[in-house]
């Protein structure tokens, strides 16, 4: 089981480490100012979570199959740290589930203002060029209170689109917002299936514990 469920959680982190809308707007830089990676925090605390569990797993086969007590109680003790590993995430993840959203919101909103500088800035350019990945990865157009200057360039900025084709809701902020709180709100799914596995094993594994202690010829 522990096994499993290491194996389902590395593969979630590893898609959300992968997942090409996340990807392309994380390794955007601006002015050689990277774009802000909180996000990739929980990722990494996933896999290696999802990795030490599918060892730690084998671990606990072992020692059940030789009637170890010293292998069950490695194994115990692991658990106990991965989970207070997930309980930290899980923390971490709650206070900051704002944060992460907001920094992508105030990177856009950088090369915003670049984009739609008229005084012929030389970083006019770059800010352009962050805007049309942002406008084609998430499929939206400006912000909620668009500059007149971007209205007029938003046939540029926006391939094919105009501010006028899009709803409120597909402003790029709203798109940014919703795109993390969905990744977040996977990311807290799994960890709380994982911290649930881990409680029925911490039990089984004591219970094993004990039995094995109670056996006869078990000294």
């Amino acid at each position: 089981m522990e096994k499993l469920a290491g194996g389902v959680i590395l593969g979630v982190a590893l898609w959300l480490r992968h997942d090409s809308q996340t990807s392309e707007l994380l390794m955007l830089q601006l002015e050689g100012q990277q774009a802000p990676g909180t996000f990739y925090i929980s990722v990494y605390i996933l896999i290696a979570v999802g990795a030490v569990m599918m060892l730690v797993g084998f671990l606990g086969c072992y020692g059940a199959i030789q009637e170890s007590q010293c292998l069950l109680g490695t194994f115990f003790f692991f658990l106990v740290i991965l989970f207070a590993c997930e309980v930290a995430a899980a923390i971490w993840g709650f206070m900051n589930r704002d944060t992460i959203s907001k920094e992508l919101i105030n990177f856009y909103d950088s090369a915003y203002i670049k984009a739609v500088d008229v005084s012929g800035s030389p970083s006019k350019d770059a800010g352009v060029n962050v805007l049309k990945v942002f406008h084609k990865t998430l499929d939206c157009c400006g912000k909620e209170n668009n500059a007149v200057i971007f209205t007029q360039v938003a046939g540029t900025l926006c391939p094919g689109k105009t501010t006028t084709d899009f709803l409120p809701s597909e402003n790029c902020h709203r798109k940014l917002s919703d795109l993390f709180s969905e990744k977040l709100h996977l990311i807290g799914l799994a960890a709380l299936a994982v911290a649930v596995i881990m409680i029925f094993e911490m039990i089984f594994t004591m219970v094993l514990c004990c039995g094995i202690r109670n056996s006869p010829g078990v000294y």
